[in-house]
């Protein structure tokens, strides 16, 4: 028996359940959405949902809610709730480390994709960047024309670098030179560290130390007191109280102003001791045996354009003049 459809209608239904079947078969093996996932891993790095959304920038309903559509899709429990602190199930944990690798290939291949030849992205710490980067960079843009650096400027209590996770080509860091074994380093300079102070306070520096209030450019106060164990001076000095800060950039301003006195790192402060901004109370700089190195990750495909600003960067290096 002839079908007696027309054959533009037979094509026109087969057309609309030809797209209902895909629309069904598409709906039960869709992903959850990749907002759930990300905000799942942070949160399993951190072991917070509070933590995890300052990280990415969104409130802690909003991870909360990432987290319930996971659970809800997956039809078990990813975390134990216990208060403001959470802690994976063995489901969790099993998503965390697959998903942990499988956004770090994902990162790399959007980082590959989307770079760009003739740029670097650079991070540093905060006082180096502010005290000598940003100024020999102006010289190295005036010298070549590529690759365009884009420097972020990072506050780090311990610097480090994490090129399988960060949006970084290579970074500025201060450490021992050990930096990891798929890291290749370039020293640029040594620390040195030396007391700092506004002119005004120069003679009761230097009079009286123990009577003025000491500036300590980090929490746990170990540049004053690497300073006090290598020049020998002051062996009595009480390094309880005063002015604590995060950053050497902050110890220093604080110093400028006239707040005490401040522990600085001497290569770093040479433009503001040329001014007279800044004056030393006491001659010996003390070397921590720490260094500024330029790290990058290993294979990088920017080499060329490492080795152009390695070679500028070691050519204008602050000079420490004690």
């Amino acid at each position: 028996m002839k079908n007696s459809w027309p054959f533009a209608k037979r094509v026109k239904l087969l057309f609309i359940v030809s797209k209902t079947q895909l629309r069904l078969l598409l709906m039960p093996d869709t992903l959850p959405h990749l907002y759930a996932l990300r905000a799942f891993s942070v949160a399993s790095q951190c072991g917070s949902f509070s933590q995890a959304a300052a990280i990415l920038n969104v409130t802690p309903g909003a991870v909360s809610r990432h987290i319930r559509t996971l659970e809800s899709y997956f039809s078990c429990a990813l975390f134990t709730r216990n208060g403001p602190k959470v802690s994976l199930t063995d489901a969790g944990s099993m998503l965390a480390v697959n998903l942990q690798q499988g956004f770090s290939q994902l990162e790399s291949a959007c980082r590959q994709l989307r770079s760009h030849h003739q740029q670097l992205r650079l991070k540093a710490p905060s006082t180096l960047t502010m005290r000598w980067l940003l100024d020999v960079m102006v010289d190295f843009r005036q010298q070549h024309a590529t690759p365009q650096v884009e420097i972020s400027s990072i506050w780090m209590d311990v610097d480090s670098v994490d090129f399988a996770r960060e949006p970084f080509d290579c970074a500025i860091l201060l450490g021992n030179g050990q930096f990891g074994p798929a890291t290749h380093s370039i020293h640029l300079f040594d620390e040195w560290l030396v007391p700092i102070c506004a002119p005004a306070m120069l003679t009761a520096a230097r009079e009286n130390l123990a009577g003025c209030e000491l500036i300590h450019p980090s929490r746990d106060r170990r540049d004053w007191r690497r300073w006090l164990a290598g020049s020998g001076l002051h062996p009595e000095l009480s390094l309880a109280g005063g002015k604590v800060f995060d950053t050497l950039e902050q110890g220093m301003l604080a110093a400028m102003g006239g707040h005490g006195v401040a522990i600085g790192d001497l290569c770093l402060c040479q433009s503001a001791l040329a001014r007279q901004l800044l004056v030393q109370p006491f001659s010996p700089a003390v070397k921590t045996g720490e260094s500024y190195y330029l790290v990058w990750p290993v294979g990088s495909t920017r080499q060329n354009n490492i080795d152009k600003l390695t070679q500028f960067l070691r050519q204008n290096t602050p000079r420490c003049i004690n």
